[in-house]
């Protein structure tokens, strides 16, 4: 299949892996880029310049297709080294970056004369025009049931999607509630040129979690993620845990009060217990809604293949035989 999103990024399969802390690491990229999609290392997981050079050197003796960089601009008293992460970026030939959060207007003429391609993720269409504006090649349009930061607007993809399409001149992915060959084609239908997939690749085989966080992908349906962190204008999505249930009281409780040191224990810290130890009930960590799409630990290599015939069976058989 090709669409705009696979020429831009000389991929084979219209499916991104999203970048994710403590998941998207050179493992997980790897495995994506090796099955025809495009794998994201995590810049801010790693911390330090040296450290993403050292996991895009390692990403580098794992695939010889393209993998890109997520870089996510947080609002923070002390910044990582932002310049220093794109320059190890650059000196590792990455040509690929996924930028999050913040504008990245600051950084653009820097990874431009290197000759980058930029994909930024947006939460609305406003942010995706803004993003077109100041350069950036293509946008990750998440909808309301995406894992993460949803931003504040609450907008499922089925209205986002089309007013994308309506709007940009860029090519767009569709990003929240993707998992299979429906969530492919019926993005395409709505205007995106492939799909970013965050929740559903934690629970794959090469995803470096621990398997106690892939089962509760796994069992979680639909209805067990919750929005924390809403008076703070920082809404995530998470899935739901006693951890998740204390914050919520608390939320509950100090209303217009709440600041971000009331949650601090809930939040702050907790990747590295929950992905590494399993220790999946200490701490509010992203999913998404469509984790009751995912019943399944697949290979990488199974998942997108799975995915890619999914889709050819509904395009050129069941819709196909709609007009017949």
């Amino acid at each position: 299949m090709q669409t705009r999103i696979t020429e831009l990024f000389g991929i084979e399969h219209p499916i991104i892996q999203g970048g994710m802390h403590f998941v998207g690491l050179a493992e997980l990229a790897a495995a994506v880029s090796n099955a025809g999609g495009l794998g994201i290392i995590t810049g801010l997981t790693q911390g330090t310049p040296e450290k993403l050079a050292a996991e895009i050197k390692r990403c580098r003796g794992m695939t010889d297709k393209p993998f890109a960089v997520n870089i996510t601009f947080l609002p923070t008293l002390t910044p990582p080294d932002y310049p220093g992460m794109f320059q190890a970026i650059i000196d590792g030939g990455v040509k690929i970056v996924e930028t999050a959060g913040n504008n990245p207007a600051k950084y653009m003429p820097m990874l431009k004369e290197a000759g980058i391609k930029v994909i930024h993720k947006c939460t609305a269409v406003r942010h995706a025009l803004k993003a077109q504006a100041i350069g950036c090649d293509a946008a990750s349009v998440d909808g309301f049931e995406c894992g993460g930061h949803p931003g504040e607007d609450d907008i499922p993809n089925f209205i986002l999607l089309p007013r994308a399409a309506d709007e940009l001149t860029i090519p767009f992915v569709a990003s929240g509630g993707m998992a299979d060959g429906r969530s492919l084609v019926g993005a395409l239908a709505m205007g995106a040129e492939g799909i970013n997939m965050g929740t559903r690749f934690i629970a794959t085989q090469e995803a470096p979690v621990h398997d106690n966080v892939k089962q509760a992908i796994v069992v979680a349906s639909e209805l067990d993620t919750r929005l924390v962190m809403r008076p703070l204008r920082n809404t995530e999505r998470v899935l739901n845990n006693p951890a998740v249930e204390r914050l919520l009281e608390k939320e509950r409780t100090l209303g217009a009060d709440l600041k971000f040191e009331d949650i601090i224990d809930e939040v702050a810290g907790v990747y590295p217990k929950v992905m590494i130890e399993g220790k999946h009930d200490e701490g509010a960590w992203s999913c998404g809604m469509v984790a009751g799409l995912i019943h399944d630990v697949p290979s990488v290599q199974v998942l997108i293949d799975r995915i890619m015939s999914e889709a050819d069976t509904i395009i050129n058989a069941r819709l196909k035989d709609l007009y017949l």
